[in-house]
């Protein structure tokens, strides 16, 4: 007699696995609208809130930007560009303001890696940041959306800081872009487990 309960867990872990591997990073030029409604948001960020987190310190925040609040992005990524190149052409700072108009959703991950109780290590905490990431981008591409990450120095600058209030301790990690891909690039190439796996 077969166990069912077994045909469904290897059915969850096929599809699992299939869901991991076939992600793949979409620039948020290739975004497009319709994004995520907001109970597809809201799904997301439980996704998030699922990741390993020791000690239960919520090591994460994340900030969302709506379309109402573009604007006031693009002059923040304005400013991060002329906080370290004075010399930065209108041009160039025209394109770094582009780059709050792209994806139909944006939000700013945030990692909280000041003084916590418990004392949770902050690179620890750092890789619970990634988890809640991760899972977020996994949820989007499980509703059929693209999904990105970007950064730069930006995130280091004080116009970003400003706009986002973070406190002593917090660190804007990157921009998550989700939205309807509108052209797909070809899977990247992923290393052969034995490229990164060894065994004492």
């Amino acid at each position: 007699m077969t166990d069912s309960s077994s045909f469904a867990g290897n059915d969850l872990a096929a599809f699992a696995l299939t869901l991991m591997t076939s992600r793949q990073n979409i620039l948020p030029k290739r975004l497009a609208a319709p994004g995520p409604s907001e109970d597809q948001v809201n799904d997301m960020f439980r996704a998030a809130a699922s990741a390993p987190d020791h000690g239960v310190v919520m090591p994460w925040r994340f900030v969302l930007v709506p379309q109402a609040k573009r604007e006031v992005l693009a002059d923040a990524f304005g400013r991060a560009l002329t906080e370290r190149d004075a010399s930065a052409t209108p041009e160039q700072i025209e394109q770094a303001r582009e780059k709050a108009f792209r994806a139909p959703f944006l939000a700013l991950a945030i990692a909280r890696l000041g003084p916590c109780e418990p004392d949770i290590d902050p690179l620890e905490r750092m890789v619970s940041v990634g988890a809640a990431i991760q899972n977020f981008l996994l949820s989007a591409h499980s509703m059929g959306f693209g999904s990105s990450l970007t950064s730069g120095q930006a995130m280091h600058s004080s116009a970003l800081r400003q706009l986002f209030a973070l406190t002593e301790g917090e660190q804007a990690v990157c921009c998550i872009n989700v939205g309807t891909v509108s052209k797909r690039k070809p899977a990247r190439l992923r290393p052969d487990v034995a490229e990164f796996v060894s065994s004492l």
